[in-house]
C-alpha cells in the first residue's frame, strides 16, 4: 500500500542531506487552506460521536464520562499521530463486551492500566513495523466477531431498556431475558423505543432534516420528552465534569496472568478494528493512503494517554470515519477538532448529560449492534464457503467469551484453508467403449496427506485394463510421486498400459529427487504427441510393433474433447458465421514451425497460407497465392501481411543444392516451386544487407540465405497487382519473421537487415 503523502507525514525510511529541503518543490497543503472544508465536518463528527461515546460508556460498565475522555483523547492524540489522514478514533462498540468484562474482573481503575499496556503494545507493534502483518486475520473471523459483538450488545441493552440490570454474559441475559420482560418497567421500554423507531425512519425524511445526525436528534428528542413526561425514569449520573472523571491507573493485585492476557486481547482487537477500518476508509476517499505501521503508533499512543486519564480504549471507527469522509473532511485537522470540540463540550455543558435516561442509550446501542450483524456478511459466507467459519465464530463469541471466539475461528479458518490446499482431486472413469482405456484425473496439491484416497482409487481400476493417468498438480512432493510409480509398475505387470499426461504448473519427473515446490502457473503450448503418445504409437519410438498412423491423430482429438474443447468452445461462438482475421500469415510447411504458437494467437486471428520455402510469386504464376492474398486484402480486409521462414530449412537446402548442382530428385512440380525461390539465392551472392547482418549475428548460411528469402518476398508483395497498392496507400504493412528453432526466439527480418525482438538473445551462441 503506498505510503502517506499528506502534511502531517513526516519520511521514516529515508534521509535529506544537509542543506536539503525534501519537501522543496513539493506544494503541501496547509492547515488554513483545508480549514473551510475541515471545520464543518469536525462539528458533523463531533455531533455523532457524543452520543455513542456516551453510550458506548454505559454498555462498557465504565464511568460514563470515560467515554468522553476516550473520544477527546482519539481525535486529539490518535488524529494527530496516526497514519490514516482521515479515520476518526475513539471508543468503539467493538470492544465493549471486552471492556465489561475486565470491569467486572479487574475494576476499573485496573481496566486502564490495562489499556495503558495495550497501547504500549501497540507502540512496539508500530515501531517494530509489522502493520501489515495484523491484517493476516481472515475478513469472515472478523466479520463473525463484529456480528457476536452486535449479538451480545442487544442482548445486554434490552435489559437496559426494560428497566433493569444487564447480567456478565449474553448466555445469563438470555436465559433471563424472559423474566426481564415480564417486569418491564413501561417508561423506559418506551422511550428506549421512541429512540429505536427514530433511527429506523431517519433515512427516510427529507435531506434538509438528514444534515442534522440522527443519533444526536434521536437522543436530544426523546430526552426532551423524558423531561416533561417520564422525570422518574433512570438518568446517567456521575459528579463534576470532564476533569474530575480524570483517574490514574492501577496495577492489578495478584492477577498478573489475566492481566496479560487483557492486554493481549485488547492490543489485537483494537489494532484489527483500527486498520481494517483505515484499509476501509481509503476506499472511500482519493487522497493519501494510510501508513498502517503509523497508524498503529498513533492508536498506541492514544491508548496510552487515555488509560493514563481513565478513558475507554482507542479505535478506529468506521462510523465516525465514513461520516468524517462524507462530510467533506480533506485532512486530519477535522479529526482532531472533533476531538476538541467533545473536550470543550464535556468541560462547559456536563449537566446536560445527566439528563439523558439510560433507556435512550440503550435503544440507540440496540440499533447499533444490529448494524454490526450484516445479512450481506452472512450471504457472502454461503457464497465463499465459510459459513461454518463464520457461524462457529459468531456462536463461540457469544457463548464464550471474544478472545476464544476470535482464536477458534481463526484455528477453524486455518484448518478449512490447509484443507481446501492440501486436499488433492482424485478420481477414477470408467471407459464408453471396450476398446478405450480406463481415466484417472488427479488435480489440485499431491502430497502424502493424499495417498490413502489415491491407493484407494487407483486400486479401483481392474487390473489388465489400460489406463490413462491425467496429473494436474501445482504441488507434488516424493512421497506421492512413489506411490503412483509403484501403482504404475504393478499395473503394467498385469498387462495393461499405463499412460502418464501432464498439464498443472509441477513437473512429475522433478519430484523424484528434487524438493517439492509450488511453480508459478504458467500458459504453455500443447507438447508434440511424440512425448506423450504410448510407445506402440510413437513414430519415433524403438519398437517394432507399432499402431495404424491414424491413431495418433484419433488419440489426440481424444485428448482435445476430454482436456480443451471446453475451453476453446467459448473463443469460438462468436466465428461461427464468419471470420475477421487481422494478419495473413505466410509460412512454410515446416511441421517445426506453429505460426498461432509463435504469435500467441487464438482461432479467428490468422489467416494461414502454407508452402514451401514461404514464397509469394508474381500475378498469374500461381492461382493459388494470388487466391489467397486477393480473398485476405478484398475480402477480409486484413491489417497486415506475415512473411515467415525459419532455420535449418529444407526447401533453402534444396536450392543450395540446385544451385551447386546436387538437387534432389524430387519430380519436376518440385522443381519448378524452387523458381519462386532462386531469386533469394542470387540475392545472397550478390551480398544482400539481410545476409550481412545474419553472418555478423553468427547464423550460419542456410539460415543467411532463409532471412534474404523473407526479404525478397516482402519485395516481391510490393510489386504484385492486389497487395503493392494495399502496401503504398498504408491500409495493409508488410513484416518478416524468422523463426529459430533451436532457441524458440523469433527475430524480426526488415529489407535492410535484421532486429532482435528478444533482448536476451541479442547475441546468438
Amino acid at each position: 500500500m503506498p505510503q502517506p503523502n499528506d502534511s502531517a507525514t513526516v519520511p521514516t525510511d529515508s534521509h535529506s542531506p544537509p542543506g536539503k529541503n525534501p519537501g522543496k518543490g513539493t506544494a503541501k497543503p496547509s492547515f488554513l487552506s483545508n480549514l473551510g472544508a475541515d471545520l464543518p465536518a469536525s462539528l458533523v463528527v463531533f455531533l455523532v460521536a457524543l452520543p455513542l461515546s456516551l453510550g458506548i460508556a454505559a454498555a462498557s460498565g465504565a464511568p460514563v464520562m470515560a467515554g468522553l475522555i476516550a473520544a477527546a483523547v482519539g481525535g486529539i492524540v490518535a488524529g494527530s499521530l496516526g497514519g490514516s489522514p482521515l479515520q476518526v478514533s475513539g471508543p468503539a462498540a467493538g470492544l465493549t463486551v471486552v471492556v465489561a468484562g475486565l470491569v467486572d474482573e479487574f475494576g476499573w481503575a485496573v481496566t486502564c492500566a490495562i489499556t495503558v499496556g495495550a497501547g504500549v503494545m501497540q507502540l512496539l507493534m508500530g515501531v517494530s513495523r509489522i502493520g501489515r502483518a495484523a491484517l493476516a486475520v481472515s475478513p469472515v473471523v472478523v466479520k463473525a466477531m463484529l456480528a457476536g459483538i452486535g449479538i451480545t450488545i442487544i442482548l445486554q441493552q434490552l435489559h437496559v431498556l426494560l428497566g433493569g440490570q444487564a447480567a456478565g454474559s449474553a448466555v445469563e441475559n438470555l436465559t433471563a431475558l424472559p423474566a426481564a420482560i415480564t417486569n418491564v418497567e413501561l417508561h423506559s421500554a418506551l422511550l428506549g423505543l421512541a429512540v429505536v423507531a427514530i433511527l429506523m425512519a431517519w433515512k427516510f425524511l427529507p435531506a434538509s432534516v438528514r444534515k442534522i445526525p440522527g443519533p444526536l436528534a434521536a437522543v436530544v428528542a426523546v430526552t426532551a420528552l423524558s423531561v416533561a413526561v417520564a422525570p422518574g425514569v433512570e438518568r446517567i449520573s456521575f459528579s463534576g465534569s470532564i476533569f474530575d472523571a480524570v483517574a490514574l491507573p492501577s496495577l492489578p493485585d495478584g492477577t498478573w496472568r489475566a492481566a496479560a492476557m487483557a492486554v493481549i486481547t485488547v492490543a489485537l482487537i483494537a489494532s484489527i478494528e483500527s486498520l481494517l477500518s483505515a484499509v476501509a476508509v481509503d476506499k472511500m476517499h482519493g487522497g493519501s493512503r494510510t501508513n498502517l505501521n503509523r497508524e498503529l503508533v498513533g492508536q498506541g499512543s492514544a491508548n496510552v494517554v487515555s488509560g493514563m486519564l481513565g478513558g475507554l480504549p482507542v479505535t478506529g471507527v468506521i462510523v465516525r470515519s465514513a461520516t468524517n469522509v462524507e462530510a467533506g473532511a480533506k485532512s486530519r485537522t477535522s479529526a482532531i477538532l472533533h476531538g476538541v470540540w467533545v473536550l470543550v463540550f464535556s468541560a462547559l455543558f456536563a449537566g446536560l448529560i445527566q439528563l439523558i435516561p439510560l433507556s435512550v442509550l440503550a435503544g440507540l446501542l440496540l440499533v447499533i449492534g444490529a448494524k454490526l450483524i450484516k445479512v450481506a456478511d452472512i450471504r457472502t459466507s454461503l457464497r465463499t464457503g465459510e459459513l461454518l467459519v463464520y457461524s462457529v465464530t459468531l456462536v463461540c463469541v457469544v457463548v464464550l467469551n471474544l478472545l476464544e471466539g476470535v482464536i477458534i475461528g481463526l484455528a477453524l479458518a486455518a484448518l478449512c484453508v490447509l484443507w481446501r490446499v492440501l486436499r488433492a482431486q482424485i478420481n477414477a472413469h470408467a471407459p464408453a467403449g471396450a476398446a478405450l482405456p480406463w481415466r484417472v484425473v488427479i488435480a489440485g496439491s499431491c502430497s502424502f496427506f493424499a495417498l490413502p484416497r489415491l491407493n484407494r482409487v487407483l486400486h479401483s481400476v481392474p487390473e489388465g485394463q489400460d489406463a490413462v493417468v491425467e496429473l494436474n498438480a501445482d504441488y507434488l512432493d516424493h512421497a506421492f510421486r512413489e506411490a503412483l510409480v509403484a501403482w504404475q509398475k504393478q499395473h503394467r505387470s498385469t498387462g495393461a498400459s499405463v499412460i502418464l499426461e501432464e498439464h498443472g504448473t509441477t513437473a512429475f519427473t522433478d519430484a523424484e529427487d528434487n524438493t517439492p515446490q509450488r511453480q508459478d502457473p504458467r500458459e504453455f503450448p500443447l507438447p508434440p504427441r511424440t512425448s506423450w503418445l504410448p510407445p506402440g504409437d510413437n513414430p519415433t519410438a524403438d519398437d517394432d510393433g507399432g499402431q495404424p498412423p491414424l491413431r495418433s491423430i484419433l488419440l489426440g482429438i481424444d485428448k482435445y474433447h476430454r482436456r480443451h474443447a471446453d475451453k476453446v468452445r467459448p473463443l469460438v461462438q462468436d466465428l461461427t458465421e464468419s471470420q475477421n482475421p487481422d494478419t495473413l500469415f505466410v509460412a512454410c510447411v515446416d511441421s517445426r514451425v506453429n505460426p498461432n504458437l509463435i504469435t500467441s494467437s487464438g482461432p479467428g486471428d490468422l489467416l494461414t497460407l502454407r508452402n514451401i520455402g514461404n514464397v509469394v510469386c508474381s500475378d498469374g504464376r500461381d492461382a493459388s497465392i494470388d487466391s489467397t492474398l486477393s480473398f485476405a486484402v478484398k475480402a477480409l480486409s486484413v491489417d497486415s501481411i506475415v512473411i515467415c521462414g525459419h532455420s535449418n530449412c529444407g526447401a533453402m537446402k534444396a536450392v543450395i543444392a540446385d544451385a551447386e548442382g546436387s538437387a534432389p530428385a524430387l519430380g519436376t512440380g518440385f522443381d519448378t516451386w524452387l523458381e519462386h525461390a532462386r531469386p533469394s539465392y542470387s540475392a545472397l551472392l550478390a551480398g544482400h544487407p539481410v545476409a550481412r547482418a545474419a553472418e555478423a549475428e553468427g547464423y550460419s548460411r542456410l539460415d543467411q540465405l532463409s532471412m534474404v528469402n523473407i526479404a525478397v518476398q516482402l519485395r516481391k508483395l510490393e510489386d504484385h497487382p492486389v497487395t503493392g497498392p494495399a502496401l503504398a496507400s498504408g491500409s495493409v504493412q508488410a513484416t518478416g519473421l524468422f523463426y529459430d528453432i533451436c532457441t524458440a526466439r523469433v527475430v524480426l527480418v526488415t529489407p535492410e537487415g535484421i532486429e532482435q525482438l528478444d533482448p536476451g538473445m541479442a547475441v546468438r551462441s
